[in-house]
């Protein structure tokens, strides 16, 4: 190690001046080391906020541009408007599926895929999957009739009547669920949040019911205090949100 010293100054004016310059590095050392210590803790709370706060948003399925949920196994499809309910059923109902509505004008027609082989549990899943999005719970009641029929007994045509969009014309007997009670269960299922019947034994992690409530919060409102629960847009909320005024509970 080769050190400069200067002739025209003493021996304690040499040692003084490398005494300063340790000093200053010194100095520059710990200001360095305090700084890769800030900016550590800024990465851990970065990670922290992350894994917290951001889910994966996976790519949406076809059935995810209606209501959909499901009964069992069974997907469950219903439109969120008079123009999906003729496309769900025009273009989705097929021989071995039910249809749904609840027995009330406004509503979702639900399509209950490979319903003619589900058990009679499933079933009332799918009835009250249909209750929950008909116009009973804007009117927010308890329980609503709803029934269930085969493709060859719906028909887009009546004789000498008009058939509305999103309006079906039914023929032959019916199958009712009476008095089918209007809630759904939310929470997070394989990372992502559903809303499932209520009556469903399927588990979910932080899982709220969700009831119609003249007293209640609208949908909007509601979908921004649950976005915040379970981490996710307001949006996506919105998109499964039945119409009207909701209230939550813990699960009973």
């Amino acid at each position: 190690m080769r050190i400069k010293l200067f002739y025209n100054k003493s021996v304690n004016d040499n040692a003084a001046y490398y005494y300063e310059l340790a000093k200053e590095a010194r100095a520059k050392l710990a200001g360095a080391e305090e700084a890769i210590k800030e900016t550590e803790k800024e990465i851990e709370k970065a990670s922290i906020v992350t894994k917290k706060e951001v889910r994966v948003k996976k790519q949406k399925e076809w059935f995810e541009k209606f209501h959909f949920s499901y009964a069992g196994p069974h997907l469950m499809i219903g439109g969120r408007n008079s123009k999906q309910n003729d496309i769900v059923v025009s273009k989705y109902f097929e021989a071995n599926d039910l249809f749904f509505h609840a027995d009330i004008q406004g509503g979702a027609a639900v399509i209950l895929k490979d319903g003619q082989a589900a058990t009679e549990e499933e079933q009332h899943e799918a009835a009250q999957f249909t209750a929950s999005y008909s116009k009973a719970w804007i009117n927010a009641n308890a329980a609503v009739d709803v029934y269930a029929v085969s493709k060859d007994q719906v028909s887009k045509h009546a004789t000498g009547g008009f058939i509305p969009s999103g309006a079906f014309a039914i023929k032959g007997e019916r199958k009712w669920f009476r008095g089918t009670k209007l809630a759904l269960k939310i929470g997070i299922l394989d990372d992502h949040v559903v809303l499932l019947p209520q009556i469903s034994k399927t588990e979910l992690k932080e899982e709220l019911l969700l009831l119609p409530s003249k007293y209640g919060k609208t949908k909007g409102v509601l979908a921004k205090s649950l976005a915040k629960r379970y981490s996710v847009h307001p949006d996506e909320l919105l998109e499964l949100l039945p119409n009207g005024k909701s209230k939550t509970t813990s699960k009973n």
